[in-house]
């Protein structure tokens, strides 16, 4: 288990995007959170098996939302686990 934090800029609040990255990420078996922030961007916390995460990672890249674009996406992997139970959207 790996813990994945997200940061996406471009076109993600008010297109659907939380609600796509939900759809993936319980498809997916991911557990976390996916929040949208005051600068515009939206956050996402995940927890799974890396390789799962790797895939979780290039469907946000391309935007789990037919109507959002990722123009910039910051990503850090880590050990430091918070155990989520589900995935849920924040906000």
């Amino acid at each position: 288990m790996k813990h994945l934090s997200i940061n996406v800029n471009g076109l993600v609040q008010g297109v659907g995007f939380r609600y796509s990255t939900f759809q993936v990420a319980n498809e997916l078996g991911v557990c976390g959170t996916v929040k949208n922030e005051i600068d515009g961007s939206v956050s996402i916390e995940a927890e799974a098996d890396q390789k799962i995460l790797y895939i979780f990672l290039n469907r946000v890249k391309s935007s789990p939302s037919p109507f959002g674009k990722v123009n910039k996406l910051d990503y850090t992997f880590s050990d430091d686990l918070q155990h989520y139970e589900k995935f849920t959207v924040i906000g």
